[in-house]
């Protein structure tokens, strides 16, 4: 994974040689994304500069990419999984320049010049520009979750400006605002088109369809063989619970072999490694190494003070560009680790954002009233993951220039598991009055591949897990950060999304330091952000509208109740 930038509409004969020096200086504040190289492509109409993390043909692969005539000039952030079979079904017609896994896009767009026919054949994460010289055309597209980040805006001369963090737009773009997953921009027309839709995201088409225990398994099984596609030496993140012990699991299964040649020879770095954070005796440490001895990884499990963590925090709201509440609180451990992992030379992990949205794995599910508002909820939390926990994955992960890769986000994947006729996710109770705890229809697919006190542990928020100290301590902390008076004139002060805490408040003031204006501001959601504050969730219960934590602990009647 690496950054782009891009500047477009430039006046031919008068902006290249200032904007040239410009934009290679807003690409810097994002090169903490790709450390490895650094390429530019610049011409009358057009600027694109290409911060590089090597993963995929780390010896060649340099971008932007340009097509053996010139014609199309590329900059991507990210992976395409599926590239090969892409390529193959092209027929040798395009001229490759590289073993980049990402220049099948100029290929595909060579081949026919409408992206609406072929975006949604990409499996991958992805945020690109795609520059063609001829038609003097700027084409955009973000992968259909979210999972690589993308913002867009406007100077005051009208010039369209792309970047991978808000940081390099910042002060530059007083209109700078996420670009939509599953969307494609046109320069030709100016307009922007859905590219990803699908049949499920309606529950009428999930009703009576049910998938079977060992196809759900299988599917889980390709995704993440596909995205341990690399050569450069990678690892798991491993927090011991269910999704990140399932990711390690299907993993250890494949490691020994090297996926970019159809595991036709031994793996370039053929020994797993698994990482962990927490505070000394968190939840997480402890349960991390009780899967990593059954898997047999080689685990790495760290530690941090609350003290450390909050050292942190500045740099943290300025990288992941974010203040949410919960989004801060999770963010933090993951960018210790992050630094960690850098360290010991790793570039790219596997992670297991995604499961909660797509399963109901957060508490607040069990209060669900039918099936419908369970699958309702799941795609709009899916819809919304672009905001929370695929921006922590990856920018938490990124600062220090390690990709994080999320199978159960494949596109793939996700066409099995939400298919399914939500009714088969729900919590229900047992004969004997147990309860059957969330995401059952996933531990139950990979019965004995993980311990049972791995596989049926309940979820905690990633925050939760490194330890009930750390949120403890924020929340104390912030007490002597922010004023009552600061807190009552909230909305005076920061009347785009005011904060309602104080710990709220202390992260928001931190983030207008890095990213003044009202712009930068509405780029994060407002409210809280997970169930408690969800007006579907009120809806099933009303105490959810009083739970001012968004930690998982704040649904106090579910948290360690279920049973296996």
């Amino acid at each position: 994974m690496c950054s782009i930038l891009g500047v477009f509409d430039l006046r031919p004969g008068a902006d290249l040689v200032p904007m040239r020096p410009l934009a290679l200086s807003l690409s810097a504040r994002q090169r903490h994304r790709g450390p490895d190289w650094s390429g530019v492509h610049a011409s009358c109409r057009a600027l694109l500069v290409h911060e590089r993390l090597a993963i995929v043909d780390p010896a060649g692969g340099s971008q932007p990419i340009r097509s053996a005539d010139g014609a199309l000039v590329l900059a991507v952030n990210g992976e395409i999984y599926n590239h090969r079979e892409l390529e193959d079904a092209l027929g040798g017609e395009y001229a490759f320049q590289s073993g980049s896994d990402c220049e099948v896009v100029n290929a595909l767009y060579a081949h026919d010049a409408d992206p609406g026919a072929w975006l949604d054949c990409l499996n991958g994460i992805f945020a690109f520009a795609l520059w063609d010289e001829v038609r003097g055309r700027a084409v955009i597209a973000r992968d259909p979750v979210g999972v690589c980040p993308l913002y867009w805006g406007h100077d005051g001369d009208g010039r369209l400006w792309v970047a991978s963090e808000m940081k390099a737009l910042v002060r530059l773009c007083d209109d700078v605002a996420q670009f939509p997953p599953g969307h494609w921009y046109d320069s030709a027309n100016g307009q922007l088109h859905r590219y990803y839709r699908r049949p499920w995201r309606e529950y009428e088409a999930t009703v009576g369809v049910e998938v079977a225990p060992r196809e759900l398994r299988e599917a889980f099984e390709r995704a993440v063989h596909r995205q341990m596609m690399s050569d450069v030496p990678y690892g798991v993140l491993l927090s011991g619970g269910l999704d990140s012990s399932l990711v390690a699991a299907c993993a250890a299964r494949f490691a020994r072999r090297r996926i970019e040649d159809d595991d036709g020879s031994e793996a370039w770095w053929p020994r797993l490694h698994s990482f962990a954070i927490g505070l000394e005796g968190s939840p997480d440490l402890a349960a991390a190494q009780i899967a990593a001895d059954a898997l047999g990884t080689v685990h790495h499990g760290f530690t941090y003070t609350v003290e450390e963590g909050v050292d942190a925090l500045p740099d943290v709201i300025r990288h992941i560009e974010s203040f949410d509440v919960t989004t801060v609180r999770a963010s933090t451990p993951m960018f210790l680790l992050a630094r960690r992992i850098k360290a010991m030379g790793v570039k790219m992990v596997l992670s297991g954002e995604g499961s909660d949205e797509i399963f109901g794995g957060y508490l607040y599910f069990h209060k669900a009233p039918d099936a419908r508002a369970f699958h309702e909820e799941t795609v709009r939390k899916l819809d919304a993951l672009h905001e929370y926990d695929c921006l922590r994955a990856n920018k938490s992960m990124m600062a220090w220039g390690v990709e994080a890769r999320v199978p159960f986000l494949d596109i793939e994947f996700l066409d099995v598991a939400m298919r399914m006729d939500a009714r088969h996710k729900m919590v229900s109770t047992r004969a004997d009055g147990t309860c059957r705890i969330e995401k059952s229809v996933l531990r139950e697919a990979f019965a004995g591949e993980l311990p049972d006190e791995i596989l049926w542990r309940q979820k905690e928020q990633f925050s939760d897990g490194v330890g009930y100290g750390w949120i403890d301590g924020l929340k104390t902390l912030a007490q002597g950060q922010v004023a009552d008076a600061e807190l009552a004139a909230a909305t005076e002060r920061f009347p785009v999304n005011p904060p309602t805490t104080k710990e709220a408040y202390w992260y928001r003031r931190l983030f207008e330091d890095a990213f003044p204006g009202e712009a930068c501001a509405r780029t994060v959601p407002g409210g809280k952000s997970i169930a408690c504050s969800s007006p579907v969730a009120i809806q099933w219960d009303a105490a959810f509208a009083a739970a001012a934590d968004p930690s998982g602990r704040a649904v106090a009647d579910i948290h360690h109740a279920a049973m296996p």
